[in-house]
């Protein structure tokens, strides 16, 4: 019966698909909140089950164990930035305006989205070596870079310019932004996580991709 008191069941004992897929969505989001503060190494399946509400077999039986479990929260972070990138429908923009909204969303989406600044950078001390199991990560992430080629082709910007590398360039200016912000902040004296700190940042971020990309 432990099953039974997490999941509906139907008349013949079987739990209803969706009842399934909203625990696992559930479980997703609980282990997001978790492995983002805690990182993998302090991060806990026991802590994750009961902040879900479900019996800790439950979250094996959904993802066989902790190292896929957090594969599954990285995996479920790259969709979700990679589907919003889709949904801006940058082939219907002029080209200069295209490049301008993915940059301003590329910021604005780490603003936003600060957990998934740390999810990256925590699997980043693991040598990427989670994504490297991954079957799914690679392709879903290539699309963005055709999205930038194709901008670049039909716009006026500067000869030559690598899709991949006008890519890198402008997570960099963001992601290191946020995922520094603390330690910047120390340094400098200032704190470049209060509103008007980081809508001058992504002032600046704007004008200076866009400055880089365009032909004068």
């Amino acid at each position: 019966m432990k099953k039974a008191a997490v999941l509906k069941k139907r008349r013949g004992g079987r739990p209803k698909k969706s009842d399934n897929n909203d625990t696992r969505q559930s479980l997703l989001e609980v282990a997001r909140e978790e492995f983002a503060g805690r990182g993998l190494e302090g991060a806990r399946v026991d802590r994750i089950a009961k902040k879900a509400n479900v019996n800790k077999q439950l979250v094996y039986h959904y993802f066989g164990s902790k190292d896929d479990l957090y594969i599954a929260v990285l995996e479920e972070a790259y969709q979700n930035i990679r589907a919003q990138e889709r949904e801006l429908d940058l082939a219907e923009l002029p080209a200069d305006e295209a490049m301008r909204v993915l940059i301003e969303f590329s910021f604005d989406y780490l603003d936003r989205n600060r957990e998934f600044v740390a999810l990256v950078t925590d699997e980043n001390t693991h040598l990427g070596e989670h994504l490297k199991s991954s079957t799914r990560v690679e392709p879903m992430n290539q699309p963005i870079i055709d999205m930038i080629k194709e901008t670049l082709a039909r716009g006026d910007f500067k000869p030559g310019l690598d899709p991949f590398q006008v890519y890198l360039s402008i997570a960099a200016l963001s992601f290191f932004y946020f995922s520094n912000a603390y330690t910047l902040s120390r340094i400098f004296g200032r704190d470049l996580l209060e509103d008007a700190s980081v809508a001058e940042r992504r002032r600046h971020v704007v004008e200076f991709a866009m400055a880089a990309l365009v032909e004068s």
